[in-house]
């Protein structure tokens, strides 16, 4: 084991006092009056019907228990797979006051499972604190006593091991998802105690992600952007052959700095997570943190001038091109109508 923590060797994270949910994890006597919640949960923030990416892989890696929170909840549990038993709870979406509801509620749950999404990133630190529990933050996969996490940009797997209950979060992209037998479960609506008055984050605006960016996490084929593509002309008839393609549009941090493409196309630790079957990176140079978030793609090409760059070196298949003119020849034997056929 890996100690990250500053602990003596072998030593394990501090935790509260054993649960009776510890080995094994079986079902927790809940307080009177509270649902008899699984040792082992899934817990998902849920805006306007939608999922988060990774909503089915955590549900899954939750034994297929989860609580669904949000707005539009039982809408969203008609488009879970993997789940056996499905609370929701109509609430807010701000966490503070989404951790200060649900608390109370899962003190006897002894593992809390959130997808490491925006709104699961954001609730489960202080849903953490909230319950006086570690966080175990970017998990690859929930263990009985504690996980196996991703570390330093995603190319290293540390375990960690808890003494007693805690909270984690999920990577979605790496686990995958068996759809339960039966079909989608029959939720059960409960209400949360009204929360005391507390500061909270406010959401200023809400934008609307494109129709390709909602599904790139779970994109088997992407087409990455990077820098050395040339610029947002190319990156819009890039967009074009992907959809000839059926494939998504992923950029690195440059691209979306640039503002070429919106930053929930940016593919990387520090954005969205994915593993495709198929990644082709157009003038990408493969820096830690773009490829510390590809997962483990069944086949890369790179296309870029530089021979050595690590986007080619760590491809199945390397064009020493210029990533522009080669995206044209592409999108002319495609016959895209915006192609220079000149």
């Amino acid at each position: 084991m890996t100690d990250l923590t500053g602990l003596p060797a072998g030593a394990e994270l501090p935790g509260p006092a054993e649960s009776p949910a510890a080995a094994g994890l079986p079902g927790t006597a809940a307080l009177p009056g509270l649902p008899a919640f699984p040792g082992l949960l899934a817990l998902v923030v849920v805006r306007e019907s939608v999922l988060p990416a990774g909503a089915d892989e955590t549900v899954a890696e939750a034994g297929g228990a989860v609580l669904l929170v949000g707005t539009g909840t039982t809408g969203a549990a008609r488009e879970l797979t993997a789940a056996r038993q499905v609370w929701t709870a109509e609430a807010g979406t701000a966490p503070a006051a989404l951790a200060a509801a649900l608390a109370p509620m899962l003190t006897a749950v002894h593992t809390l499972v959130l997808p490491a999404s925006p709104d699961g990133r954001d609730l489960a630190p202080r849903l953490a604190a909230a319950l006086g529990r570690p966080l175990l933050a970017g998990a690859a996969e929930i263990l009985p006593g504690g996980a196996d996490v991703l570390r330093w940009g995603g190319q290293a797997l540390v375990e960690l091991s808890v003494d007693g209950p805690f909270v984690a979060t999920l990577e979605p992209g790496l686990r995958g998802a068996e759809p339960a037998p039966g079909g989608p479960a029959e939720p059960t609506a409960i209400t949360l105690p009204a929360p005391p008055p507390t500061a909270d984050a406010r959401t200023l605006a809400t934008l609307e992600a494109g129709a390709g960016a909602t599904s790139l996490a779970q994109a088997r084929r992407i087409l990455g952007a990077g820098g050395g593509l040339g610029g947002p002309e190319e990156v819009a008839l890039l967009g074009r052959i992907a959809d000839a393609l059926d494939a998504s549009v992923g950029a690195t941090r440059v691209v979306t700095d640039a503002g070429w493409l919106g930053h929930d196309a940016q593919i990387g630790t520090t954005g969205v997570l994915v593993d495709p079957d198929l990644y082709i990176a157009f003038g990408v140079s493969g820096a830690p943190h773009h490829t510390g978030g590809l997962g483990t793609p069944r086949h890369v090409i790179s296309v870029n001038t530089d021979p050595y760059c690590p986007m080619t070196a760590m491809a199945d298949l390397g064009i020493v091109a210029d990533a522009g003119t080669v995206l044209t020849e592409l999108a002319q034997r495609l016959e895209t109508p915006d192609a220079d056929h000149s």
